[in-house]
């Protein structure tokens, strides 16, 4: 089975997806045993799997689309691979919807992180502590690894994955993930004898890994302590993360312990990602009314965190139409931070929701000027040509923003909406397949190409790309089965 599909992954990799290049596999240390390119699965098998596997991921959680929320994590992966062990360091960042603390990184380098994270972690350290321990997963390959041991096949132990990561989202309550409950107990069973040394391995490099990034090693102790407090807090069932990933104190010991065993230094937190946090709090807060009194209540306490706290309260403010209030209160985080694109953003959403059109146009093409193709200025500025009635412009800024980020649901999701507005049915059509496509629906991507190719008047070149695209999102779906 696994032949099969790789072959069929092969047909639309091209179009789809970079070519794999040759990479051999990272050589492991310690009692576990020893791998090459030829061990168990390849990375390049690895690295397609794994992206049909986040497609039918997509498919079923609740993905959250922040530009902001996007960069900043996508920006701190990049930083933290930069110094590990990772030999593939093609990444793929999917942010979820939900306030549990979770992370995980699938085979191939797709990385999934919860908003509950962000939330939970009180430090950037905190944080980076949990996608450091995960990269080393993957940069240790512990799940080739597992499969050898366990002689299992790599689809088989990959809907193992997408059930756990599909539990932690959905409380099991979702008949599909039930259906596959039985095949994630038999790839878990086989996988118990090397976990405990995997978790130790990737604890190890993980902590490793934070220091050459220039980041402090203490972060790990710290997070293990917030996941035991609120372990004790869920009672019978731990959240999924803590199932899969066992908490005692003798980890915790390991952790303090090794973290010393480093200089000590002096290291400062992050501002952006006290901000992002801000972000997350807003998202869970509900209605924007209830976000306000929520953020005065913080302010009022505020101690270091006053500056994140204000932000947040600025785009409760904004949420809840209270332009002048938010203005107001922006005004200081723009004059001490002035170059920030943060609260530059923050600033352009606001003239956006009081329909300042001139204001908000300036500032975020200014923006783009600076910092081109950046995508949070991108998403903002297309939103603003939306609110204002430009749809062609929308388009046709989203439509080059999609060369660069062709892997990104959202920036499809959007132009597909601008294209129909526009009038450009023939790019609505392909925007909503690409679309279709990336979220694990390739049925429906195949009904919108064919839309398009039953549109008068195109020419023979189009239709052959039209041809080509159904035939490979043909082998995406028989590839999907497996999943």
């Amino acid at each position: 089975m696994l032949k099969k599909i790789i072959v069929i992954l092969s047909v639309f990799a091209i179009s789809l997806f970079p070519m794999v290049g040759s990479v051999s596999a990272q050589q492991a240390e310690g009692t576990l045993p020893g791998f090459g390119e030829g061990y168990a699965t390849s990375l390049g098998q690895e690295y397609f799997l794994g992206r049909v596997w986040l497609m039918s991921f997509r498919r079923q959680a609740p993905i959250i689309s922040d530009p902001l929320m996007q960069e900043y994590v996508e920006d701190l992966l990049y930083n933290l691979v930069a110094t590990s062990e990772l030999k593939d360091r093609r990444l793929e960042l999917v942010l979820v919807n939900h306030p549990s603390i979770n992370a995980f990184a699938v085979p191939g380098g797709v990385v999934g992180v919860h908003n509950g994270l962000l939330d939970k972690a009180t430090t950037e350290a905190q944080f980076a502590s949990v996608l450091t321990h995960e990269l080393a997963h993957v940069s240790q390959r512990h799940f080739a690894r597992s499969r050898e041991a366990a002689k299992n096949t790599s689809v088989i132990q990959l809907a193992g994955l997408l059930t756990g990561a599909l539990l932690a989202v959905t409380d099991g309550g979702s008949s599909a993930v039930a259906a596959v409950m039985g095949t994630q107990a038999a790839a878990m069973q086989s996988k118990l004898r090397f976990s405990r040394l995997h978790e130790q391995e990737a604890d190890r490099i993980g902590m490793k890994n934070m220091v050459r990034a220039n980041m402090n090693p203490m972060g790990a102790e710290e997070m293990f302590k917030i996941m035991q407090t609120v372990s004790r807090s869920y009672g019978g069932r731990p959240p999924e993360f803590l199932m899969t990933h066992p908490l005692t104190e003798t980890r915790i010991s390991d952790a303090r312990n090794r973290s010393r065993e480093y200089p000590r230094k002096i290291y400062t937190e992050n501002l952006e990602y006290q901000l992002m946090r801000a972000r997350v709090a807003l998202r869970f807060a509900g209605e924007s009314d209830k976000a306000v009194a929520m953020f005065r209540e913080k302010l009022a306490k505020s101690g270091i965190n006053a500056e994140p706290n204000q932000y947040g309260l600025v785009l409760a403010l904004t949420e809840n139409g209270d332009y002048a209030e938010a203005k107001k209160l922006l005004s200081p985080l723009l004059e001490y931070s002035p170059s920030s694109m943060i609260y530059g953003i923050a600033e352009a959403e606001i003239y956006i929701a009081e329909g300042n059109q001139e204001k908000a146009l300036e500032l975020l093409q200014r923006g783009l000027t600076l910092v081109p193709d950046n995508h949070p200025i991108t998403m903002t500025l297309a939103e603003a040509h939306v609110k204002f009635g430009d749809h062609h412009k929308a388009a046709a800024l989203l439509e080059k923003h999609a060369k660069t980020r062709a892997k990104d649901p959202a920036v499809w999701y959007q132009l597909a909406e601008s294209q129909g507005q526009s009038g450009n049915t023939l790019g609505v059509h392909q925007a909503r397949a690409e679309y279709f496509a990336l979220t694990g629906q390739p049925i429906r991507a195949k009904k919108q190409l064919g839309f398009a190719m039953q549109l008068p008047n195109l020419d023979e070149l189009t239709r052959t790309r039209l041809r080509e695209r159904i035939m490979q999102i043909e082998q995406l779906e028989i590839a999907m089965r497996n999943f």
